[in-house]
């Protein structure tokens, strides 16, 4: 419009508000700024050569467009609150050397020693009642290793013990050795001895050996738990990785944990494993002996009886391992860890767990409610030093308590009140390693070599051998990736062509609105107030002084 019609307008308005009448004033603001307004049908509102069938026509076309929009930035911005996190692939491929070979725990399924435990003998002993003519000591080491063999054999069978804080050294007393169960290994086609490369664990399949993982002062919150044993022996520290960073740029090639450079057997792990045919206990592990394996991240702490494969004696296992890799954005740590769905590291504290994994998160959850059920834990549970060691007795109890807590997810759906693995919330971690293998399996006539070289047994009579290949199958592997779906940009640019498709409106039309709600009335306001003070300086002022003329 031109400053003509403008001052018209505002002399409109201040000859309004002159009059002192409000809604007079109100309405001279409001068709001014149908006249002036850049959305869409405004201007017929206040047009008064407009009918007023028009004006109603104009009037509910445009609701109709408010509502519309309405509806459709409504559905935009539940998507954004709902599902503001998109998983999807990376770029570009990652090679196997950023990210550290996996940690792998092995766990012979021969539980005792012969010449510590005859497991069978004691167990029919027990079923015979022969209890007074058996020792103290193979009392205790019986029901040590109870805790580590089927469950269901030892229903009906009086143990007699709620707690064992001796358990886990009786454990160590009759178990395998690591020399003895790991014969032979090879890393990256160097040999050496099983000890070089792996450690002593505590796992809840009892002693187990694991391969490159971290060391317990990087992994536990060793202020937090007793001294009465370490569950990581483990001492190699790695100050140059860690699970969201990855390896540090200046990280030589011989680092800890342990990677590889390319795909293949000759890159990978090789291990010959073995159990003495004497030791081998049917009752305590079933018709199924040999070893099972664990693959996890270096940084997770393994529960070998959740996820494992079989390398069963006289076969060779290779396993071909190929990673599954989930990274997060930096555009995603403003968010909460409940609308992207996983956790940093620093934003979710746990007990016992200087490293956040969800496996982690849900042991620490598993061990908390097996205190709460029972009163004490399993051997294998993080626990400080007020926290009991369950007996034998406590079997049952503490393997139902971990099955109710299975079924917590389930039947929180109906009751709310059974929210305890809620509470627990173990989200995923935002940086997370999984392997997954493929297996391919085949018979190990090793006796049969023995022969063609004409080697004896000697010292290995009753040897049962297994051998085990563990290795990546491609140099290379695609990564996944959380990342914005809708970002606050994305989510402004839909309201802003929602708006514009139906109404016309952009950010200076709401600056508009702004505008002629709050500083044009004080303009009006400032203007008709200057217009009084003008008038009553004209009216109060002193007539002037008129001379009369001078008579001649």
């Amino acid at each position: 419009m031109d400053s003509r019609s403008v001052s018209n307008f505002e002399l409109k308005a201040i000859n309004a508000w002159d009059k002192r009448n409000f809604t007079r004033g109100i309405k001279s603001l409001f068709l001014e700024y149908c006249s002036n307004s850049t959305v869409h049908g405004i201007k017929y509102f206040g047009c008064k050569r407009r009918t007023l069938f028009e004006k109603i026509w104009w009037i509910a076309t445009f609701l109709l467009s408010v509502y519309g929009c309405g509806r459709l930035i409504q559905n935009i911005y539940r998507k954004w609150e709902q599902t503001p996190v998109i998983v999807s692939f990376a770029e570009k491929s990652t090679p196997v050397w950023q990210i550290p070979f996996p940690a792998v725990t092995i766990c012979p399924e021969t539980k005792a020693r012969s010449e510590y435990l005859n497991f069978s003998q004691v167990y029919f002993q027990m079923n015979d009642t022969w209890r007074d003519e058996m020792a103290n000591e193979t009392y205790d080491r019986f029901r040590a290793v109870a805790q580590v063999c089927d469950a269901h054999i030892l229903r009906g069978v009086s143990l007699n013990q709620t707690t064992d804080p001796a358990c886990v050294d009786l454990l160590k007393n009759v178990s395998m050795p690591l020399e003895s169960a790991l014969f032979f290994c090879k890393w990256r086609n160097d040999a050496g001895l099983c000890s070089e490369f792996f450690t002593e664990t505590i796992t809840e399949e009892g002693i187990c050996f694991t391969f490159n993982s971290q060391s317990s002062g990087e992994m536990l919150r060793l202020d937090e738990l007793h001294s009465d044993y370490d569950y990581i022996s483990e001492k190699r520290q790695s100050p140059l990785w860690s699970l969201e960073k990855g390896y540090a740029e200046n990280t030589d090639l011989d680092t800890y944990p342990v990677r590889v450079l390319g795909a293949g057997a000759r890159a990978g792990l090789y291990v010959l494993l073995n159990l003495y045919e004497r030791d081998t206990d049917f009752i305590c592990r079933g018709p199924v002996q040999g070893f099972k394996i664990l693959l996890h991240t270096s940084s997770e702490y393994p529960q070998v009886s959740k996820q494992y494969y079989r390398v069963p004696l006289h076969q060779e296992v290779i396993i071909s391992v190929k990673p599954q890799m989930i990274t997060t954005s930096d555009g995603l740590r403003d968010y909460t860890p409940e609308r992207r769905q996983c956790f940093f590291n620093h934003e979710r504290h746990l007990k016992y767990f200087k490293v956040y994994t969800q496996q982690n998160c849900e042991l620490e959850c598993t061990t908390n409610y097996t205190l709460h059920k029972c009163g004490c834990v399993k051997f294998s549970m993080p626990r400080d030093d007020r926290t009991e060691v369950c007996g034998a007795s406590k079997i049952d109890c503490y393997n139902d308590a971990e099955d109710e807590l299975l079924e917590e997810d389930v039947k929180f759906i109906v009751d709310k009140s059974r929210d305890y693995r809620a509470k627990c919330n173990c989200l995923p971690a935002c940086t997370s390693v999984q392997y997954d293998a493929e297996i391919s399996q085949a018979d190990l006539d090793w006796k049969s070599l023995f022969s063609a070289f004409r080697q004896s047994l000697g010292e290995q009579d009753g040897a049962q051998f297994a051998r085990l290949t563990i290795y990546f199958k491609e140099a290379q592997f695609i990564t996944s990736k959380r990342s914005e779906l809708y970002g606050v940009t994305d989510f402004l640019a839909n309201c802003g062509g929602l708006l514009g498709l139906f109404m016309g409106v952009s950010l200076l039309s709401l600056a508009e609105l702004i505008y002629f709600c709050s500083i044009r009335p004080f303009t009006i306001l400032r203007a008709y107030r200057a217009k009084r003070r003008d008038s009553n300086v004209f009216f109060d002022a002193p007539p002037p002084i008129v001379e009369k003329p001078k008579d001649f």
